[in-house]
């Protein structure tokens, strides 16, 4: 299923709308870093509508 999701960077606030897949609970969007080589702290929210 495919499914619309905001990513927001903790780190430096960069925002990111990907589309990715959702599969077995989990979403994939492929996205790997920010643009400030942050790799982990992210908030991943599952657009709706």
């Amino acid at each position: 299923m495919r499914v619309k999701v905001t990513i927001r960077c903790k780190r430096c606030g960069e925002k990111f709308i990907l589309r990715g897949k959702r599969e077995k609970g989990k979403i994939e969007t492929g996205f790997k870093q920010c643009l400030c080589d942050n790799r982990e702290e992210f908030m991943i929210e599952e657009q709706h509508g």
